[in-house]
C-alpha cells in the first residue's frame, strides 16, 4: 500500500525528511480493531514533534494522527461499526500513523463521520476536538449542565485546538470567551468562531484585560508558549482559578499559584489509547456527540487549507507550515 514515511529525524528542509514508500498491508483486524481505507488526513504539531524527536534508526515509520475514511474490515470484538461506515478519528501514538492507504485503529477511539461533512472537512477535527473537549469538560471542569463558569481565556486561539475550543465553549458552556491572536486575519477568524473579544498575546495581556473591564479570569487554556506567558497567566487568573496546558514548556514555577489557591491541569489526548484506560471509549462517545452537533449546525469544521493529495511533497509543505507557527485552523490532505 502507499504510505508516507520518515526513516531518520531530519529538519523539514532536508530532501529525505519525508518519503513516499510502498509498505505491506497492515494485516487483518483483531479484537476491537477496524481496518480503515483512509480518504483524508490532517496535520498537527505532534506530527512535526515526533518526526524531529523520535529517530526510527533507518526503519520506515508512518506519521499522522487525524484521519477520515471508510471501514473495510472489523475485528471479532467490534460492536459499534459496520462495513462501509464512514468514520473519523485521531489514532494512537503507540501504533503506526494514518498517512497510509489503509490503517488499523481501535473502535473505542473512533466516531461516525458527521454526515454533513466531506472526508476532508471531517479529517480536520478529531485530535483537536478530543483535546479541546477533554480540557474544557474534564480538566477545567466546565460542565455543560452547570451554571456559566465565568470567563475563559484561550491563549493561542487561531490554530486547530483553539479553533475548536472557542466553538465548544460558546455552544456548550455559556462562558465569556476571550481569545488571543496577533494578526488581523487570525483575530477575525476567532471572532467568526464565537469569541466575544480578542486580545494580542504578544502585547501586555493583563493591561488589555483591564481595558476590557475584566479583573480576572476563572479559567485559562494556554495552547502554546506557556512558559513565555506564565507570569502573565498567574497575574490574570482569578483566585481559585484553573490553568490548562498542552504544550511542552521550559520549567515553570508552579509555586506561583499558591497565593491564589489556583490549580494547574495537563491534557494529553493520547493517554487513553496509549494506556488502554478503562474509560478509553469516552473518546468514541465525545466524537459521536460532536458529530451530532455538527450535523445540527451548531459546530463547524476548522479546515482552513487543503494541500492536495497525501504524498511526501505535500506533507513536507504542511509540516513546514506547522513549524512556522503561523497557521490558521487545520491543513488537510485528501486521497492518494
Amino acid at each position: 500500500m502507499k504510505a508516507v514515511v520518515y526513516t531518520h529525524s531530519r529538519p523539514i528542509t532536508a530532501d529525505d525528511a519525508l518519503l513516499d514508500m510502498q509498505l505491506p498491508e497492515p494485516g487483518d483486524p483483531r479484537g476491537h480493531d477496524l481496518l480503515i481505507e483512509v480518504r483524508a488526513v490532517s496535520v498537527n504539531p505532534v506530527d512535526t514533534k515526533v518526526r524531529k524527536r523520535a529517530d526510527p534508526v533507518g526503519e520506515p515509520r508512518v506519521l499522522g494522527w487525524d484521519a477520515a475514511g471508510v471501514v473495510r474490515a472489523r475485528g471479532p470484538e467490534v460492536s459499534r461499526f459496520h462495513l462501509g461506515d464512514e468514520v473519523f478519528y485521531a489514532g494512537s501514538l503507540t501504533r503506526p500513523g494514518s498517512n497510509s492507504e489503509r490503517h488499523l485503529v481501535d473502535e473505542r477511539i473512533v466516531g461516525h463521520k458527521p454526515k454533513s461533512l466531506s472526508f476532508a472537512e471531517a479529517a480536520a477535527l478529531p485530535l483537536t476536538t478530543i483535546t479541546a473537549w477533554e480540557m474544557l469538560f474534564e480538566r477545567l471542569e466546565m460542565h455543560p449542565t452547570q451554571a456559566p463558569p465565568g470567563t475563559l481565556l484561550i491563549i493561542g486561539s487561531a490554530g486547530g485546538v483553539g479553533s475548536v475550543t472557542i466553538q465548544l465553549a460558546r455552544v456548550l458552556t455559556g462562558a465569556h470567551i476571550i481569545a488571543t491572536a496577533s494578526r488581523p486575519e487570525t483575530r477575525d477568524w476567532c471572532l467568526t468562531l464565537g469569541a466575544h473579544e480578542v486580545i494580542d498575546h504578544f502585547a501586555d495581556m493583563p493591561a488589555q484585560l483591564k481595558k476590557l473591564g475584566v479583573p480576572g479570569v476563572e479559567r485559562i487554556f494556554c495552547v502554546n508558549g506557556s512558559d513565555q506567558h506564565w507570569k502573565a497567566m498567574v497575574q490574570m487568573l482569578a483566585p481559585q482559578g484553573r490553568i490548562g496546558l498542552i504544550d511542552d514548556p521550559q520549567p515553570i514555577d508552579v509555586r506561583d499559584l499558591k497565593a491564589k489557591s489556583a490549580s494547574l491541569h495537563w491534557e494529553a489526548m493520547f493517554v487513553r489509547p496509549g494506556f488502554g484506560t478503562p474509560d478509553m471509549s469516552a473518546q468514541h462517545d465525545l466524537l459521536e456527540r460532536v458529530a451530532d452537533l455538527i450535523d445540527a449546525g451548531k459546530l463547524r469544521t476548522t479546515l482552513a487549507e487543503q494541500y492536495g493529495r497525501i504524498n511526501a511533497a505535500n506533507l513536507i509543505r504542511a509540516h513546514a507550515a506547522i513549524e512556522s507557527g503561523r497557521t490558521r485552523g487545520k491543513i488537510v490532505l485528501e486521497g492518494f
